[in-house]
């Protein structure tokens, strides 16, 4: 890395955009991204040089796990004084994960952490990758008048959309727009300019010192409702040894079914402990439990609303809460405010 004063860290951890094709085999390869301005030229034309920092070896999505949140967060800590952004190059299969993670473990953040990737690799001809590559750092260097960062929070890059990285979820795998944010408005459309959304982004107002957390419990599980579930199988998840919280992705405005095994199931688990979650399984819209009888009976039961939350970040919520230490009331209570702008209430 280079000395103080450096604009932009791009931090890569692997991912379709930082491969290439090997001219003899055909098949996609890692390169090493201290070779960026071979396979990206366009970044001379940045008025400020771009530090790297690769992960070794670099990790397809996939396989991205809490520790390797834990790194990122060490790694911005670590270098928080000396970038004024941070672009961080991630597979998109769990970037949305990723970014709702690190919106929680970030706390006091002032300055932008913009994570993209591409659907193509940098090196094929009609890749994404170059274009979401350099708006993200151009977003990521972007000031005010005041010289403060236009955008200081964590957030997803993807085919001209800038979205708060907890409020986004892939929804495509093969077109390039990959990701969207049903539940919020985007942050900045880039065309021909970059437009700002200024009155949804998160107000840089006071100075704040970055307060990094790395503390998380992944004894997490997620349950989907389906018409004919069963009992042994809702049984099954809710015994897990060592299970401390589940999200129940339900129908429509938080619904479930009335069978009074299920309600029981639930009683019996929350009164264990277990702190369940309930998200919609509608791509937009809000749990409102108390709309309908059916989602009234999860609230008795002791079910708390994820509001608009998305599974990522509601899963990545938990982690981060279970992970301090707080008791299952302190968590419900928790679950119910917005840490990172995850959830409107």
């Amino acid at each position: 890395m280079n000395p103080i004063n450096t604009s932009v860290l791009l931090i890569y951890t692997g991912g379709t955009i930082g491969m290439i094709e090997n001219a003899a085999t055909g098949a996609l390869e890692n390169f090493n991204f201290e070779q960026l301005q071979k396979h990206i030229p366009e970044l001379q034309k940045f008025n400020f040089p771009i530090d790297t920092y690769q992960f070794d070896p670099p990790m397809d999505s996939s396989d991205m796990e809490p520790d390797m949140w834990q790194k990122l967060v060490h790694v911005i800590h670590d270098n928080y004084e000396r970038y004024q952004g941070f672009v961080i190059l991630h597979g998109t299969d769990t970037m949305a994960y990723t970014a709702s993670a690190l919106s929680f473990m970030l706390e006091g953040l002032d300055k932008p952490v913009i994570l993209t990737g591409s659907q193509l690799p940098i090196g094929v001809l009609r890749t994404d990758g170059k274009e979401n590559l350099m708006t993200s750092i151009e977003i990521a260097i972007a000031r005010n008048k005041e010289g403060k960062a236009l955008v200081p929070e964590v957030c997803i890059f993807f085919e001209n959309h800038l979205m708060r990285g907890n409020r986004t979820t892939k929804i495509n795998a093969e077109n390039f727009n990959a990701f969207r944010s049903f539940n919020y408005p985007v942050l900045a459309e880039a065309g021909i300019h970059i437009k700002y959304n200024n009155v949804q982004i998160h107000a840089n107002g006071e100075e704040h010192k970055l307060k990094p957390h790395y503390l998380l419990d992944t004894n997490v599980a997620v349950l989907k409702l389906f018409p004919g579930i069963q009992e042994n199988v809702i049984a099954t998840v809710l015994g897990i040894e060592g299970l401390k919280a589940i999200v129940l992705e339900t129908y429509g405005s938080g619904n479930a079914p009335r069978k009074e095994w299920f309600i029981r199931r639930l009683c019996q688990a929350s009164a264990q402990g277990i702190v369940i979650v309930n998200v919609t399984q509608c791509s937009a819209g809000m749990v409102e439990m108390e709309r309908y009888e059916t989602g009234y009976q999860l609230l008795q039961a002791g079910v708390v609303s994820g509001y608009d939350s998305t599974m990522e970040s509601a899963v990545t919520k938990l982690m981060f809460l279970l992970g301090h230490g707080y008791t299952p009331d302190e968590v419900r209570d928790r679950m119910n405010r917005s840490i990172a702008g995850e959830i409107t209430i």
